[in-house]
């Protein structure tokens, strides 16, 4: 069953809590919210968590351990891992650290499309971008010093400090490549690019 359950940053993070002990759904969202786990998980859209539960359960990684019945609160099931979802987990964990995937995010699709925009447009938005990852940096190294300052073991913040990272590395190149935008180093010639596009788009 392990085999056709599909994989996902979500799914990880709800079986990995159930570990630590059983949990309903809004649980769930609080302690990804609490631990600074929605770094890296989105549980901003509660029915995306609700279908992933659903989906574990289906696919037999965890199950109901109890539902609980308070006149004040509304119905809430609480659930448990599997030894499948404990074996499952263990698989997804190992793949998604040793290889990395093909992710297509936004930024590098952009960047493939630039020339969509004048120079003064490209700098305007990568300017804007290179304003905000420098908060985003700074953010994630207030974070990070404050686990540090608070006494929490470094196994407990790695994603930020993957976070920072790659906000100092992104920071670094966007602001360079606004730089060379600036200054004319990175130039490119309009009539050779339409006749590069009309020979790829005629081509076979």
């Amino acid at each position: 069953m392990s085999r056709t359950t599909r994989s996902s940053p979500l799914a990880l993070t709800v079986l990995s809590l159930l570990h630590y002990r059983p949990l309903h759904p809004y649980g769930v969202q609080q302690l990804v919210r609490r631990w600074g786990k929605d770094e890296v998980v989105n549980v901003a859209q509660r029915t995306t968590l609700y279908r992933t539960i659903e989906r574990l359960e289906k696919d037999g990684l965890i199950r109901t351990a109890e539902v609980n019945r308070n006149h004040r609160y509304p119905e809430r099931t609480i659930y448990e891992v599997t030894d499948l979802g404990r074996k499952t987990a263990r698989e997804w964990m190992l793949t998604m650290l040793a290889v990395p995937k093909a992710e297509y995010p936004e930024f590098p699709a952009a960047l493939s499309n630039l020339l969509l925009l004048d120079r003064a447009e490209m700098v305007e938005a990568l300017s804007a971008r290179r304003d905000a990852l420098q908060k985003l940096t700074d953010e994630a190294a207030r974070s990070v010093k404050s686990a540090k300052r608070v006494g929490l073991p470094r196994i407990t913040s790695l994603e930020t400090e993957y976070s920072l990272a790659m906000h100092r590395a992104e920071l670094k190149w966007v602001g360079q490549l606004v730089r060379d935008l600036e200054s004319g180093s990175l130039d490119w010639d309009d009539e050779e690019l339409r006749a590069i596009a009309e020979h790829l788009t005629t081509a076979g």
